[in-house]
């Protein structure tokens, strides 16, 4: 039987990378059996000990799918393949023992166990990864990162409808939980039987560390709560944030704000996003300085960037987590009227921060991103959020990775770039096209500066345009604006704080 190959290219896979150690040969073949319905084995040789891990685990899907085991959509298929998986897993406390082991080594030695754990058991699927695009756009700031996001499967409509109908589950409470360690997961809930996190202390509270499977940067990890408490800016999270970088020197950590429309995805967790990657905001320099009163120790100024932010560095966390709360408490009731700036309406608050941490030279180093989600009828979306001539490009959320300069674009937009570059060589109506007639506007602004688009540039072209319009998010984003006035206003707010 075919199956019995694919079974024993899957356990020579475990034992490749780690997962499995020879002794557990046996012992995971007869658990791969059971989980297939298969009452006996008979190993068979393999031509390579070279393991290709999405075909393999492909045959066993098809396997699954024909004899019954699985529908065949990809819902069904995350599923059944997460459970495959799973049979290879180390235990929870067996990857937080070796972890920890790792660290008294260095800290990046416990991280890349980790980080490589997460991708050898299929929790981040490399394979979707790899088909994100992604590129670099130069512009005033530095060179900003672009990625249209592909990772994340299409739902097809059976599973849509399966999820429709299913009863509605509190458990696990949300994606980020520590209850989806091991979970296998429902039409409406994904499987996690192949996913571990580690325990982490930060501020004196009981928090865990799992990486994202969708990865937009390298070791894209998330720090969460260990209860499920909703997203707070406040002191202790910039005491959190650095206890992590502590721990954790060579990566950085930074939080969503904890209002709706400058927040995150999920503002019902309390949570962190960190990683091992230089953003262009970390590499912005400070284009002025300024003392605070009362912090001789630490550094401060206004970083040269599109969004407004307030950059503190010093060698003692506390003193940064003293200033850190005084801007915070000073900007969440701060308004100026001349700038639009409103603190209230209504009794609704408006102003938030979303804080950067990482260490540089021996310094712990606050970024402190000035946010506010005020909507008027003009901006029903956000006054300070990407504004509607924007939307064909970027309409969601500006999210923490957006604010340091990595644009998540969506799915559609790489279909319809391509669409785009047909209809531009071969001058078709792109206002007439039902797929692109959204970026007739955007594409009739910038197709008369160029000379000669041909078959060989437009792709360099409409990913240079698309990063223009990628920084004029950030720019309507960033609360003082960047022209004369706006430095001035921004200078009024930093003054009443000195």
């Amino acid at each position: 039987m075919n199956i019995y190959v694919s079974i024993k290219k899957l356990v020579t896979y475990g034992i490749n990378c780690g997962l499995l150690d020879e002794r557990d040969k046996t012992y995971t073949i007869n658990l791969l059996i059971d989980a297939l319905g298969i009452d006996s084995f008979e190993e068979p040789a393999l031509e390579t000990e070279n393991i290709n891990l999405e075909q393999t685990l492909n045959e066993i899907l098809e396997y699954a799918v024909e004899n019954g085991l699985c529908e065949d959509s990809v819902t069904y298929r995350d599923l059944f393949d997460t459970r495959v998986m799973s049979l290879l897993m180390p235990r929870p406390s067996e990857v937080t023992q070796k972890f920890w082991e790792l660290y008294k080594i260095s800290p990046k030695d416990a991280t890349n166990y980790f980080y490589k754990l997460s991708g050898n058991s299929n929790y981040i699927r490399r394979y979707r990864v790899e088909k994100d695009k992604k590129w670099i756009s130069s512009t005033p700031y530095g060179n900003i990162d672009i990625t249209i996001n592909l990772s994340k499967p299409e739902k097809d409509p059976k599973a849509i409808a399966a999820a429709k109908a299913a009863p509605q589950s509190g458990y696990p409470k949300c994606a980020l939980c520590r209850e989806n360690e091991g979970y296998a997961g429902r039409v409406n809930s994904p499987a996690r039987q192949n996913h571990r996190i580690i325990p982490v202390t930060i501020n004196d509270s009981d928090w865990f560390m799992q990486y994202s499977p969708y990865v937009y940067y390298n070791e894209h990890c998330i720090v969460f709560n260990s209860q499920h408490t909703p997203m707070k800016i406040d002191r202790s999270t910039f005491k959190k944030l650095l206890d992590f970088v502590e721990l954790f020197p060579h990566y950085f950590v930074g939080s969503n704000a904890d209002l709706p429309i400058v927040g995150g995805s999920i503002l019902s967790h309390d949570h962190f996003q960190g990683g091992n990657y230089d953003f262009a905001m970390a590499k912005a320099p400070m284009e002025k300085s300024f003392s605070f009163n009362g912090f001789d120790d630490v550094e401060a100024g206004i970083v040269k960037w599109p969004m407004s932010t307030i950059r503190l560095r010093s060698k003692s966390a506390d003193s940064l987590v003293c200033l850190a709360d005084k801007i915070l408490n000073s900007w969440r009731a701060y308004s100026d009227e001349s700038a639009f700036i409103f603190s209230h309406t209504n009794d609704e608050p408006h102003n938030t921060i979303t804080p950067i941490a990482r260490m540089k030279n021996g310094c712990f180093e606050l970024d402190l991103v000035l946010r506010n989600n005020l909507t008027t009828p003009e901006h029903p979306l956000g006054v300070y959020h990407p504004h509607s001539e924007l939307h064909n490009i970027k309409k969601e959320n500006i999210g923490l990775i957006e604010v340091m300069g990595l644009a998540v674009l969506p799915a559609r937009l790489n279909s319809e770039l391509d669409e785009l570059a047909d209809a531009i060589i071969n001058k078709k109506d792109i206002s007439s096209i039902d797929t692109i007639k959204k970026h007739s506007s955007w594409v009739n602004s910038f197709v008369g500066n160029y000379d000669n688009i041909n078959s060989e540039n437009i792709q360099t072209i409409l990913q240079d345009e698309v990063g223009k319009v990628f920084l004029l998010v950030l720019e309507h984003a960033g609360v003082f604006k960047r022209d004369d006035e706006g430095k001035k206003a921004f200078d009024r707010f930093i003054n009443q704080i000195l």
